[in-house]
């Protein structure tokens, strides 16, 4: 199937797109830290750390990994929508 976009306008699409300090992460980092939990986003150890965690506490030898709906569709998800565009892909 081919793109509908020019190159150009999909590499700008894709700029927007982030893949740290998302809305779910900044809600989490949020919580935490009122509940007392300090933890690391980019410390110099989180680097040595296999699947890079999005979240380190190291005073409980812990990470937290957030991961979307979108990617993962759990069952009966309300956040989960299935694409209108190219569900076949």
């Amino acid at each position: 199937m081919v793109d509908v976009f020019t190159p150009e306008k999909r590499s700008d699409i894709m700029s927007r797109i982030h893949g740290r300090d998302t809305a779910p992460e900044l809600t989490l980092r949020s919580l935490l830290h009122r509940l007392g939990y300090r933890f690391t986003v980019n410390g110099p150890l989180n680097r040595s750390l296999p699947g890079k965690p999005d979240i380190v506490l190291p005073k409980y030898r812990s990470v937290i990994f957030v991961h979307g709906c979108f990617w993962h569709s759990h069952t009966n998800c309300p956040a989960f929508r299935l694409p209108k565009s190219r569900t076949a892909w």
